[in-house]
């Protein structure tokens, strides 16, 4: 081989190689991500959801170098916020934030779509229900109030939200695991939390299953009071509100959760990256800071948790829901 003949082979050589170099996908090129990410948030703007996910995601653009825009895709009930998420090419550049509706909605006949359909990336917020009566009500511990809706089913009613939401199957498969009849206290659909409140306060109800973060305002001002609290240790809010186990011995747990996800079949290496974010986005001062001010709470579990995390509330939802008739 001449001299020339050398060189002209070995410029033809960094050429093929410089091209297949180009065609390779950012993941391969390990620069993941190269360009801007968009978060897709199932839930209107204002909202605990948008405010969880604009903190996350103004964390999230500094530890990945690259802006992060958060997109609200609003309607079904969730549906097609949680639709636009699982149908994104799964290249990283389309994440979103899952909400607890996503392990109810394909019990309802909304969708096919459940926590198996992502790539799950991290949890890094959950809301426990609490059992809410009005201060002035006669039950001293949430055991008073159990011994009483078992003495007298169809006397009780509740809300906080609508018709098979999350508060309404906290307080079913509560009654459920207690052995009284889930549809012994009737539900008065309510448009959240705050109008369920309201009303318990104005003496149309008996019970809100709601969160304590969404029932602070009336807590602080004397109105309600907590007897206890669905998670398996106290809420940081009050934490001299009973957990069930301690209050019942009870292990029912439930909770309001949000965590990011992407679409199913994302590279395990950008998962990796992602997931790295999200854990540092979690234990950061700037989030849990903004979390505690709001009264949110902090939970965080990594993809494989996250995954059966999910799983686990899709499994335990389903059964509740067909307790009490709303399953399709």
């Amino acid at each position: 081989m001449t001299h020339r003949t050398r060189r002209a082979w070995l410029a033809t050589a960094l050429a093929a190689l410089s091209l297949g170099t180009t065609a390779l996908p950012a993941a391969a090129q390990g620069n993941y991500p190269s360009r801007p990410v968009t978060l897709i948030v199932p839930w209107g703007a204002g909202g605990g959801t948008d405010a969880t996910a604009r903190i996350a995601a103004s964390l999230l653009e500094k530890e990945l170098g690259q802006p992060v825009t958060v997109v609200n895709r609003t309607g079904g009930s969730g549906v097609v916020g949680h639709a636009a998420i699982a149908a994104a090419p799964p290249d990283g550049y389309t994440i979103g934030l899952a909400t607890v509706e996503i392990a109810m909605m394909h019990w309802q006949g909304l969708t096919e779509l459940s926590g198996a359909s992502y790539t799950p990336i991290g949890l890094i917020n959950a809301d426990p229900a609490g059992i809410q009566v009005r201060a002035d009500a006669p039950y001293k511990d949430v055991k008073d109030l159990l011994a009483a809706i078992k003495a007298n089913p169809g006397k009780f009613k509740a809300s906080g939200t609508g018709q098979g939401g999350i508060w309404h199957l906290a307080l079913a498969g509560l009654l459920r695991d207690q052995k009284i009849d889930p549809t012994s206290v009737s539900w008065v659909p309510s448009n959240g939390a705050a109008p369920g409140l309201q009303d318990m306060v104005a003496g149309g109800i008996d019970i809100a299953p709601v969160s304590l973060p969404e029932a602070r305002s009336l807590i602080d001002a004397g109105k309600i009071k907590s007897l206890a609290v669905m998670s398996d240790k106290p809420a940081a809010l009050y934490p001299q509100v009973p957990t069930l186990k301690a209050a019942t011995g009870s292990n029912w747990t439930m909770a309001a959760w949000r965590g990011i996800v992407a679409p199913k079949g994302l590279p395990n290496d950008i998962r990796d990256k992602l997931a790295t974010a999200v854990r540092k986005v979690a234990a950061s001062k700037e989030y849990t800071d903004f979390m505690a001010s709001r009264g949110f709470g902090v939970v965080y579990a990594g993809p494989e948790d996250f995954g059966k995390f999910m799983a686990k509330s899709d499994q335990e939802l389903g059964a509740t829901m067909k307790a009490v008739g709303i399953a399709k």
